[in-house]
């Protein structure tokens, strides 16, 4: 370890020499999938589009898979698809993408925020305690690929009679008690976008046992068509969020890699909490022994300034001096969000202070990334090194 930080002019843990894996991965399977789509002049919402369905349900353990446009639209398919709307109030996390809340408003129904806990997804104590008799549904997030607390899920939604929706958005691959998320509640929704585990540049899809609720979220993707009817013949209020053949030739090769990947993340992923976890002031996303595949999308870090000895914008300057990225993650969370706040006002409701969410966001919260996770040992001995180096010179970080 050098005596001097690199943000302070010291020599680097990580020199130019060395870099961390990129992303997206592709190789000739991307490739000769894309030429062959394109060579067979068939570019629209066919064979490859359904295989690749039918390959991600089983991936996920679960019987059927709708492929859509993006994450996004998958929620507001599955929402209104089980009738959700107006007058009804959906729980969601404060600490996520806006899209888990975006997409209850754009349906006319209200997203209720319920703190999370260590795990960084919902509290479950909180969630059982903001049940009303306008909530219709309770809508975890895995965040980072770290499954909630499923068993406790399942229990609150079925003494209120709710539908229980995943946003899996972060949890391609993750298992909980040997099933696969996305069809541990009635349905759960994931992103194939640009950044994501695995990817077609945009898209998304809704996995689920449920056959008849399959069947209406894929008419109301496909225009509202019904399954075997003439093409012209609408039986519901539907758009158009299909995807293309090529996505979904792209998709297939992301998939056929995916196992081995996750397995190179979860292994990475356990080194840096045993090795983090040991240092004053860092408290990795706290696991669950009930999940038998973790997924990481992202690998969460809380820093807590007073025992670690810099703040975090402080920690992040000198990560990045060192040759490592940390991300803050979301610097306000949803509670704040301006678009939020206007819908909460119309309504003349008062938004929750979530105090969690609100110092993950604020001064706790930081992220690696997956990609990142896709290095190798010598990289993970690198991560330690480089925060076991900011620590012993926490004080000489400039404010």
């Amino acid at each position: 370890m050098g005596e001097v930080l690199a943000l302070l002019g010291g020599e680097p843990v990580r020199g130019g020499e060395k870099a961390w894996p990129v992303w997206p991965v592709f190789d000739r399977s991307e490739e000769a999938a894309v030429l062959s789509v394109l060579r067979s002049g068939k570019w629209w919402y066919g064979e490859e589009v359904a295989a690749f369905e039918r390959e991600f349900a089983a991936f996920q353990d679960a019987k059927y898979c709708v492929s859509c446009s993006n994450g996004t639209v998958a929620l507001e398919i599955v929402l209104q698809a089980l009738g959700i709307g107006p007058g009804d109030e959906v729980l969601v996390p404060p600490y996520t993408f806006v899209a888990t809340a975006s997409a209850v408003m754009r349906v006319g129904a209200t997203p209720v925020f319920v703190d999370v806990d260590a795990s960084w997804c919902l509290d479950v104590e909180q969630v059982a305690a903001a049940v009303t008799p306008r909530t219709k549904a309770l809508m975890p997030v895995h965040f980072g690929g770290r499954v909630c607390d499923m068993e406790r899920m399942r229990s609150v939604a079925v003494a209120h009679g709710l539908v229980l929706i995943e946003d899996a958005c972060h949890s391609w691959g993750s298992k909980w008690q040997g099933k696969g998320t996305g069809a541990l509640g009635r349905c759960g929704v994931f992103s194939f976008q640009h950044s994501k585990n695995i990817t077609s540049g945009e898209g998304g899809a809704i996995v689920t046992d449920d056959e008849e609720l399959a069947d209406l979220c894929r008419s109301i993707a496909n225009c509202g068509r019904g399954k075997d009817g003439p093409w012209y013949y609408h039986v519901n209020i539907g758009t158009n969020a299909r995807i293309t053949e090529m996505q979904g030739a792209l998709l297939r090769a992301q998939l056929s890699r995916l196992e081995s990947q996750t397995v190179h993340r979860e292994r990475n992923g356990q080194y840096l909490d045993a090795a983090l976890g040991a240092i004053a002031g860092l408290t990795p996303q706290a696991g669950d022994t009930r999940i038998t595949r973790r997924a990481y999308h992202l690998y969460c870090l809380h820093l807590d300034a007073a025992r670690f000895g810099c703040s975090r914008a402080q920690f992040i300057r000198a990560a990045e001096a060192e040759g490592l990225t940390v991300s803050a993650g979301y610097p306000i969370t949803l509670c704040e969000q301006p678009a939020i706040q206007k819908f909460y006002a119309a309504q003349g409701r008062e938004l929750p202070l979530c105090p969690v969410a609100h110092d993950l966001s604020h001064s706790g919260g930081m992220w690696l990334l997956h990609a990142q996770l896709l290095g190798s040992e010598e990289d993970m001995e690198d991560v330690v090194a480089i925060v076991e180096k900011i620590q012993a010179h926490a004080a000489s970080i400039p404010a």
